[in-house]
């Protein structure tokens, strides 16, 4: 008996869901082409990882939730010697290149394929979110670079903040997986309903 093939079609995980609120108070993004990975310090290897990532990535990690970056490459930490590391552009090889870099001293996953990462910008971009983040989004509070690992309407999540943008308008990221990328996006386009809501391309 022959058997039917299926052929899967890689799609973004934000791709076709309904904006309901045009407008301009909210601007979002997928980001649907970083390339994203797990990085948790083996035990007794935090200082040595420290120095390693100093090294290879001209990134000095902080102590504490903070995102550090530099070259396209972005450390954020969600915990004691753990982070998600974000990587512009990239393609399978982001984990290839992290596991050369420091595979002796970390244990490094890809979540490339698991994590859903959205820009979230605009002049109403901090009231949208506060309506769905148990957290204080208040400028002096949460500064750049800030990091949180939170809920967002029920759906783990992981929320950091970037510099302004050239309006001077606050510019946050925020990391699901992916196979709760629509329930996310339901609780947010509701959220931010009253402020209209415009989808920017994919970066």
């Amino acid at each position: 008996m022959a058997h039917s093939q299926i052929e899967l079609t890689p799609r973004a995980a934000f791709a076709d869901l309904p904006i309901t609120a045009p407008g301009s108070g909210v601007v979002v993004q997928e980001r649907d082409e970083l390339g994203i990975a797990s990085v948790l310090a083996r035990r007794g290897q935090h200082e040595a990882l420290t120095k390693r990532v100093r090294e290879r990535f001209g990134i000095e990690l902080s102590p504490g939730p903070r995102r550090s970056a530099a070259g396209g490459c972005a450390f954020i930490a969600t915990g004691p010697g753990a982070w998600i590391v974000t990587v512009e552009r990239a393609s399978n090889g982001c984990v290839t290149s992290l596991t050369d870099a420091l595979g002796d001293l970390a244990a490094i996953s890809d979540q490339s394929d698991g994590q859903a990462v959205l820009r979230v910008s605009g002049p109403k971009a901090r009231e949208a979110l506060c309506k769905i983040v148990p957290i204080d989004l208040h400028p002096r509070i949460f500064r750049s670079g800030a990091v949180a690992a939170t809920v967002a309407a029920h759906v783990g999540a992981t929320l950091w903040r970037l510099d302004d943008d050239p309006s001077g308008h606050a510019v946050f990221e925020i990391a699901v997986f992916r196979s709760l990328a629509e329930s996310f996006w339901r609780a947010l386009s509701e959220s931010a309903a009253e402020f209209g809501v415009r989808m920017n391309g994919r970066g």
